[in-house]
């Protein structure tokens, strides 16, 4: 009996230098780092009607990533332990706030990071975000503009999905991971209104932080998002 066995063509994509740092990174933060999960959906109804205005007043684009990264810069300094680095025997709280933000790059995934977020007024922030988003996808970062990251930020609402969890990038405790925003029949005040609700987890190593500690700093967050005005500075 003849059989006829079609050879199949082998497909190979190559990896890059980036891809396969970033990949050696991801795989050791899930093999070290227990995580727990938690999310809330904060009202930014206010924020995303903000921003038109917010562009005039400050003379500069104003992202939602912008605005998280302030957020998370505020927040830390309320909660410092969400930025406390793992030693064994210690936990050392890290010195700054730098927030490394996920960039989808033709050549891969690169996350830029903006040093001392908490001492930044929205304005620098949204403009050094515009700055490092162009030189992510123009392959032109430095180093020392990939490197430092304390806290992590993915926002995948832009495509389109609803909710996610990100993965924590080493040697990091805390990401926060951002949703779509959607238009939701919410109650207030004994009628029922159209908000724009956005969905945020964070995800969290819990041998620095105390899920509790860590409930309280994600709801920090969703209040401050809920007034734009609190991030204007």
């Amino acid at each position: 009996i003849m059989t006829d066995i079609t050879a199949k063509t082998e497909t190979r994509i190559p990896m890059s230098r980036i891809q396969k740092l970033i990949g050696q990174r991801m795989l050791e933060s899930k093999q070290t780092k227990p995580c727990y999960y938690m999310g809330i959906d904060a009202d930014t109804t206010e924020l995303m009607d903000s921003r038109h205005e917010l562009k005039k007043q400050l003379g500069v684009k104003i992202t939602s990533n912008a605005f998280y990264i302030k957020a998370l810069g505020l927040a830390v300094k309320e909660f410092p332990l969400m930025v406390g680095l793992w030693q064994g025997d210690s936990i050392k709280i890290a010195d700054s706030v730098n927030v490394g933000f996920a960039v989808n790059a033709p050549h891969g995934l690169v996350v830029p990071v903006i040093k001392e977020a908490e001492k930044k007024s929205l304005a620098q922030i949204a403009a050094l975000e515009k700055e490092l988003t162009d030189k992510a996808r123009s392959n032109k970062l430095a180093l020392d503009e990939i490197s430092g990251e304390t806290i992590g930020l993915s926002n995948l609402g832009v495509y389109d999905i609803d909710s996610f969890i990100g993965i924590v990038p080493p040697p990091a405790t805390t990401i926060l991971s951002v949703g779509n925003t959607l238009r939701t029949a919410v109650p207030k005040d004994g009628q029922i209104t159209i908000r724009k609700i956005t969905d945020l987890t964070i995800a969290v190593d819990s041998r620095v932080v105390p899920d509790p500690y860590a409930a309280k700093f994600l709801a920090f967050i969703g209040e401050l998002l809920q007034s734009p005005k609190k991030l204007i500075s």
